[in-house]
């Protein structure tokens, strides 16, 4: 009797053994599928980048077998050539960069292939005391902005809008962390960028946009254009169209709690970044929802889709303000075909209060 119960003894220790040894070789084996994927974004990690990293903190990618590093990037038009040269595996960066590159190198651009932002956060800001109210008065004048700066990179496409003389305006390069300064000291007549960017950028610096700055938004002349997208390789999208699905699946679901919880994507931001001022962060997390990814068409598209009609305008733009070589069809610079279906994914951003 003793011996058949040390007999069953020894085989359940050796079945529980067994059992932990194959868990374990399993979670190795899991743990070893995670595909690694380095993704450069638009910009230092501010509050609109936390769907990003919500989705990276509640395991969205590790459960699509992903292990994503993110990286600051240095301007949304940057993205596409980081991308385009395989420094990057993906990117947040501007479609009407990739536009331009694929019209001129066609083989080499990378694909759009989640729109994110569909309405153009591009803007010229003046002072609010200055003399200039349209983008005319500001012929014969300093203008400044960072080099990879979208907006500045459509400086043509604004001049051909409202039919200015491009070569009769000045351009200076300016750092970043000195544009709104810079442009209150009076050193340039006017800055590009991102209307969030340089509203809460000169938060932080004392600066009161409301009532110091005067926006000239390029959507009011005309340019309704697409504006940051995930971005990624040909060649990822060739060999690993799953990689893709993953990934967009997970950021999909990053969105969801980032709208429904907009705190916690300012929280996953201050993880990473923990100088930022929370407060100045969820405003600027809030306005980039209400504005940039907004546009009407989200209520039938979904975020994430685009308008065939509406991207083939805004190519049409581009080619013609900047002298392309060729027109770009819409299915070279965006691909539909990796992202959620239309059931799982927003048809409006609406943060809470």
């Amino acid at each position: 009797m003793t011996g058949n119960h040390a007999f069953r003894g020894m085989r359940a220790l050796a079945l529980s053994l067994s059992l932990g040894l194959a868990l374990s070789i399993g979670f190795a084996a899991v743990a070893e599928a995670q595909t690694k994927i380095r993704m450069v974004l638009n910009w230092k990690y501010e509050g609109p980048q936390g769907m990003f990293f919500l989705a990276d903190d509640r395991g969205y990618f590790k459960q699509e077998g992903l292990d994503i590093t993110f990286d600051q990037g240095n301007g949304s038009g940057a993205a596409v050539p980081q991308v385009a040269n395989r420094a990057y595996d993906m990117g947040f960066g501007d479609i009407n960069a990739l536009i331009e590159l694929a019209a001129k190198k066609p083989d080499e651009a990378p694909i759009g292939v989640f729109m994110l932002y569909n309405r153009p956060p591009f803007t010229l800001a003046v002072k609010a005391d200055s003399p200039f109210k349209t983008p005319a008065d500001l012929v014969g004048h300093k203008l400044g902005g960072p080099a990879n700066d979208a907006a500045l990179k459509l400086l043509p496409a604004l001049c051909s809008a409202t039919k200015i003389d491009c070569g009769k305006i000045e351009i200076v390069a300016i750092q970043p962390s000195l544009r709104e300064q810079m442009l209150m000291q009076g050193q340039v007549d006017g800055v590009f960028g991102y209307v969030t960017t340089i509203r809460f950028s000169a938060k932080l610096t004392g600066i009161d946009p409301d009532k110091q700055l005067r926006f000239m938004k390029f959507e009011d002349y005309g340019m309704d254009l697409y504006s940051n997208a995930i971005i990624v390789s040909r060649k990822l999208a060739k060999e690993h169209p799953e990689v893709i699905k993953g990934f967009l699946k997970a950021l999909n679901h990053g969105i969801k709690d980032a709208i429904a919880e907009p705190q916690a994507a300012i929280d996953a931001v201050a993880k990473r970044e923990p100088l930022i001022k929370p407060a100045i962060e969820r405003a600027r997390l809030d306005a980039t929802m209400a504005d940039e990814m907004s546009h009407p068409e989200i209520a039938r598209i979904g975020i994430g889709d685009i308008s065939d009609d509406h991207m083939a305008k805004a190519i049409d733009i581009l080619v013609k303000a900047k002298e392309l070589p060729r027109t770009p069809k819409v299915n070279e610079i965006f691909d539909r075909s990796f992202m959620p279906p239309l059931s799982e994914r927003p048809t409006s951003v609406r943060p809470a209060s």
